[in-house]
């Protein structure tokens, strides 16, 4: 049986007397439509988000997910490396990386996957000239992760901003727009595509900066039964 974090139990139990709605999207397999559903959600939710702004590295956190919801074995993130128009770092994104106008940047467009499922995709600016060749090559012939790749770096994260895309209670909601449980009796949880977003820099342990990362936390966070 798979464990709720106490944390995220006391706050089940504290919020078990609410009961607002969402709105509909399909769901991954076995999140049937329930007032507990949505509180588990919530939380488990808001701990991967948590866990993830904690970290030193955004693939760590992804590995230990998945092998605590046994969504693939082993479970081991890869980076699927996506064809994309290439994405010039601006001015702006220059000077949060701290180089010249005349350095080049990189840019990596990814899917990290445990398995099959996609757990984030993420848009990635780094500096080559920080990293070392051996860093550079398997970035460009690899499948590995950019935080698994520049471990020897002893990377951390700085995160620029967090945005949130699903509110399992929708608390904005009317409260006679929200459905009872009964009318939702039989019917799945609607959980969107993406349910929130980092910005982040990721430095050396010289204190450089080496990467700027968007990511989006994809629906496949949630692809396994909700625990008991």
């Amino acid at each position: 049986m798979l464990a709720v974090k106490p944390f995220y139990l006391a706050f089940l139990l504290f919020c078990a007397g609410i009961a607002p709605t969402c709105m509909a999207h399909d769901s991954p397999p076995g999140w049937p439509d329930t007032d507990r559903n949505r509180l588990l959600a919530l939380a488990l939710t808001q701990e991967i988000n948590i866990d993830v702004l904690g970290s030193r590295s955004a693939t760590r956190s992804l590995e230990q997910w998945c092998a605590r919801f046994q969504l693939a074995d082993p479970a081991r993130i890869i980076a699927r490396r996506i064809a994309a128009d290439e994405k010039p770092a601006t001015v702006e994104q220059r000077r949060q990386l701290q180089v010249q106008d005349n350095e080049p940047v990189r840019y990596r467009h990814v899917q990290l996957l445990c398995g099959d499922h996609v757990l984030s995709k993420a848009d990635n600016w780094y500096v080559p000239s920080r990293l070392t060749p051996e860093m550079n090559f398997l970035l460009d012939t690899t499948d590995s992760p950019f935080g698994k790749v520049v471990q020897p770096l002893q990377p951390y994260r700085i995160t620029l901003s967090v945005q949130r895309f699903w509110p399992p209670l929708s608390e904005s909601l009317p409260r006679h727009k929200r459905q009872s449980g009964d009318r939702r009796q039989g019917k799945r949880l609607s959980i969107p595509l993406v349910l929130f977003e980092h910005q982040a820099l990721l430095y050396d342990n010289q204190h450089r900066p080496i990467s700027l990362v968007d990511e989006f936390y994809q629906s496949a966070l949630l692809d396994f039964a909700p625990p008991e």
